[in-house]
């Protein structure tokens, strides 16, 4: 069963972002794997944590899970499995933004090896009755992508990479400093490989030792049903590669929906509006109406007023995995609008002075002929 990270953090939902940093800083000292060695259960709490402030520190994925639940940030809502900081960065990346990259255990960094390659962004547009009711997808995006020359190492054909002498191939380079908290161990970066752990002579001419080259690159996917305008998908790994073989970034996909001829949204409620005549709302009629699910029999009663609304539960937008909140479809809201006419024959004009007279209600008088208006305007 998935925790709710405002709970892991023990914090409220109203939690401002410095009192989630706080609260995050502190169970994060109690759960790291440096002050619990050789303690599985601590290193998975630990890992539920990080995740859960990587989620609620930044303010985009914090309002698709406040209104999503993790759908909106893994799974059918976008996000894909693996390390939750989209890359290699594991626990350290955390600890950047309180330590400067460094566990206040003294333990360090280990990361090593090339850099995550970026994340990309576009847009996808969509018919309105595929974010209602789900669709299979597609989007092209210019892209890094592995060389296929030198197979992703930079290095050109018959060659090959070297371990670099400066970080004997860890890609960091370690130091020992003494603080008020004690000794500090840091790793930072090596600057002669930059973090890869390994130098090319005879770079690839293609990628110039890259390892990488860039290219148009189509990307299929599902969207959820009940998505709308403005929501993202997070496709994991389908980003730029990384340069000589780092990890793939994320691909995020910002959603636009058409506009319908005959519906619009509201929440998750479909609406439209029915017109009918006045003598159609005074003594009734039996309409077809037409909805995404196919034509339904709408039966007007008499004396139906302008602004009155059919409902018909169930049929609206399919509700998008929203916390605890039960699945299920919003509802169809048919509203009526009366509509006068504008051009009257004069029979019909005398039929409705007739009605007027009958039911006592003042309106003005028979149109004149032109003869008695011009009499009139004399006299």
């Amino acid at each position: 069963m998935a925790s709710d990270f405002y709970q892991l953090l023990g914090v409220s939902r109203s939690v401002s972002q410095d009192e989630l940093k706080r609260a995050y800083r502190k169970r994060a000292r109690e759960l790291h794997p440096d002050a619990n060695p050789n303690d599985p259960k601590s290193e998975d709490e630990f890992k539920k944590l990080s995740h859960a402030y990587e989620v609620l520190s930044d303010p985009n994925m914090r309002a698709r899970y406040d209104q999503f639940g993790e759908a909106g940030i893994s799974g059918s809502g976008g996000a894909g499995g693996g390390d939750p900081f989209g890359g290699s960065a594991g626990f350290g990346s955390i600890f950047d933004a309180f330590f400067g990259g460094e566990s206040p255990f003294g333990g360090g960094r280990q990361q090593s090896g090339p850099p995550r390659g970026p994340d990309l962004e576009t847009q996808a547009e969509i018919d309105f009755k595929d974010a209602v009711f789900g669709c299979n997808t597609s989007v092209s995006v210019r892209s890094a992508v592995r060389c296929e020359d030198c197979s992703g190492t930079g290095a050109a054909a018959g060659t090959k990479a070297i371990s670099c002498p400066d970080c004997g191939g860890s890609g960091q380079i370690r130091r020992t400093r003494q603080s008020i908290l004690g000794q500090m161990v840091t790793n930072t970066p090596c600057g002669r490989c930059r973090g890869a752990g390994q130098t090319i002579a005879s770079p690839c001419p293609t990628c110039r030792g890259e390892g990488r080259t860039t290219r148009e690159i189509p990307h299929e996917f599902d969207l959820p049903a009940g998505i709308a305008t403005g929501q993202t998908m997070r496709l994991s790994g389908r980003g730029g590669v990384g340069p000589r073989g780092g990890a793939t970034g994320d691909l995020y996909v910002h959603i636009v929906v058409r506009e319908h001829e005959m519906y619009h949204r509201e929440e998750d409620d479909l609406v439209t509006n029915v017109e009918v005549t006045i003598a159609q709302a005074a003594l009734g009629v039996q309409l077809t109406l037409e909805t995404l699910d196919g034509d339904e029999n709408l039966v007007i009663p008499p004396g139906v007023q302008h602004g009155h609304e059919f409902v018909l539960k169930g049929r609206g937008v399919p509700h998008l995995n929203q916390g605890n909140r039960s699945r299920g479809r919003g509802n169809l809201r048919a509203r009526v609008v009366v509509v006068v006419p504008t051009k009257l024959s004069a029979t019909q004009r005398e039929l409705l002075h007739r009605l007027a007279k009958e039911r006592g209600e003042p309106v003005a008088p028979p149109e004149q002929g032109l003869k008695s208006k011009i009499k009139s305007a004399f006299s």
